[in-house]
Parts: C-alpha cells; sequence; structure tokens
C-alpha cells in the first residue's frame, strides 16, 4: 500500500495547503487531494514541485507498506 505523508510532513514544518498551492503554481484542490491522501494517480510533475518547495525527497512524503494477502 503507497500512502502519502504530505499532511504530517507540511503540519510539522508549519506551511499551509493554501500556502504550498501558492508557492507552486498547483491548484488548491490537487494540494488538498495530496493532503488528504484520496489521489488515486499520482503526478511526477505536482510531486516534483512539492518536494522543491518543500526542499524534501519524494521520500519524506510517500511511504510504502507492504499488504498481506
Amino acid at each position: 500500500m503507497i500512502k502519502l505523508t504530505l499532511k504530517e510532513y507540511i503540519d510539522t514544518k508549519g506551511v499551509t495547503r493554501y500556502k504550498l498551492s501558492k508557492e507552486t503554481g498547483i491548484q488548491y484542490h490537487i494540494v488538498d487531494k495530496y493532503y488528504k491522501n484520496t489521489v488515486t494517480r499520482f503526478d511526477s510533475d505536482v510531486l516534483d514541485r512539492i518536494c522543491n518547495c518543500l526542499d524534501c525527497n519524494i521520500s519524506d512524503l510517500i511511504e510504502y507498506k507492504k499488504t498481506v494477502l
């Protein structure tokens, strides 16, 4: 299972979704979907802009947990 951890990351940094939206040029509703972990397809450009803005690595924003079948 892949989980976005953007919420936890920006909450600890004190960055709001609105500020992230303005600084990256990504529409607020898209940032909100990443924040709430409701994205079904990851956009590499969106993730790149977020990482550049927050000066972080992709591994700071995405967590992978192996699912047991």
